[in-house]
């Protein structure tokens, strides 16, 4: 008895036509929860609880990047204040966000932003366009867009 070969008819895979969005600005979050500086500590943590989020920037009135607030940064804040036997009452933003924020560039290609996550171990980097704060791009949305671009050849 011979051999039969059971080969279907193959999908033509699709090809990159230059038209895939692939840059930072594509997938970014424009809608986001900001924090200020004068904010208390508790206050930043009820919103960080509620909407289920990690972190987020620090703006002033002109919506001007001024730092990040992080999960992080409010349990150094409530170890801290536990420690030193301190009300956490007066304390604010000001004093406990990290004010050398590193950003990126909304025309980044995703892929290097993917790899700027990688060698900074940060789960979020704030977009700023001429001083203002125009988005955020975080891990998850850098996963979001791979599985959108899944079946295009990436150069």
């Amino acid at each position: 008895m011979g051999i039969k070969s059971f080969l279907a008819a193959r999908k033509e895979q699709k090809k990159n036509t230059g038209d895939v969005p692939l840059k930072v600005s594509d997938y970014m979050t424009t809608k986001l929860i900001t924090f200020k500086s004068d904010q208390r500590i508790e206050n930043v943590i009820d919103t960080l609880i509620k909407h289920r989020i990690s972190g987020g920037p620090v703006v002033n009135e002109k919506n001007e990047l001024i730092g990040v607030i992080s999960e992080g940064d409010c349990i150094k804040q409530i170890s801290e204040s536990r420690y030193y036997n301190m009300p956490m009452d007066n304390q604010t933003v000001e004093k406990h966000m990290v004010k050398n924020v590193e950003t990126i560039d909304g025309n980044m290609n995703i892929f290097d932003a993917a790899n700027k996550f990688l060698e900074s171990k940060r789960r979020r980097f704030p977009i700023v366009e001429n001083g203002k704060l125009v988005g955020q791009i975080s891990q998850k949305d850098i996963l979001k867009a791979a599985l959108k671009l899944k079946g295009h050849t990436w150069k």
